[in-house]
């Protein structure tokens, strides 16, 4: 099945954008599975590259890396990104700044949508 993740909390404060990114991780795990992942808003934060994390805590960028390392894609609003002062080459290796024409086009490619 194909499906399609959008996020829209901070990566930090709330485990809503965690515990969708692990979700979304799970469901690569069963064959023939394919996951596309949206960030919205303050979800764009997850994807910013060089994130330093205390130890023993999460690191959504790495856990948006370990996704992409399975055949995810991860697209992020382009709006959101800007609002934030977020540049394209600050963004993950694998994320990229994406716009809501694709998100259309993603919908429409997914059997099912998670607004998380």
């Amino acid at each position: 099945m194909k499906f399609l993740f959008v996020m829209h909390d901070a990566p930090y404060g709330s485990e809503r954008t965690y515990n969708g990114i692990r979700w979304a991780r799970q469901m690569l795990e069963e064959d023939g599975n394919e996951v596309k992942v949206f960030l919205f808003g303050d979800s764009v934060s997850s994807a910013v590259a060089g994130q330093k994390t205390p130890d023993g805590y999460y690191n959504m960028g790495n856990m948006i890396k370990s996704l992409v390392a399975r055949t995810a894609e991860v697209g992020c609003c382009g709006a959101c990104l800007d609002a934030r002062g977020i540049k394209e080459d600050g963004v993950t290796p694998g994320a990229r700044r994406s716009s809501m024409k694709e998100l259309a086009q993603w919908t429409a490619w997914a059997d099912r949508t998670i607004n998380v």
